[in-house]
């Protein structure tokens, strides 16, 4: 039995594919993968993200960056705190599954 795949679904698989792809090279890093791990426990401030992480400045900026620019977190403005949260239940799930599987030893 042959299964054939349309030009049309081909082309969504790809675009997944492609998505995927994105995730896990934002995933690849130790300091993003932490991070996430942490906001997986809910929205934390910078200033928590530092001390529960020991990941200081300008690191933890720049990866808070790269996290934001690839859509995995969002932000949340209380005067001068800024907060962060996991942005989609796409990244809630892999981070619930990496958490289970690597942090719950």
């Amino acid at each position: 039995m042959k299964l054939t795949i349309s030009k049309t679904e081909l082309k969504k698989m790809q675009s997944s594919a492609d998505e995927a792809c994105k995730l896990m090279k934002v995933l690849s890093n130790r300091d993003r993968m932490m991070l996430l791990c942490e906001l997986g426990q809910g929205e934390r401030c910078v200033s928590e993200l530092e001390t529960a992480l020991d990941i200081h400045q300008p690191t933890l900026s720049q990866q808070l960056t790269v996290l934001r620019q690839g859509k995995l977190v969002k932000t949340r403005r209380e005067g001068k705190q800024i907060y962060y949260s996991l942005a989609s239940q796409v990244v809630v799930s892999v981070i619930s599954l990496l958490y289970k599987h690597y942090c719950k030893r």
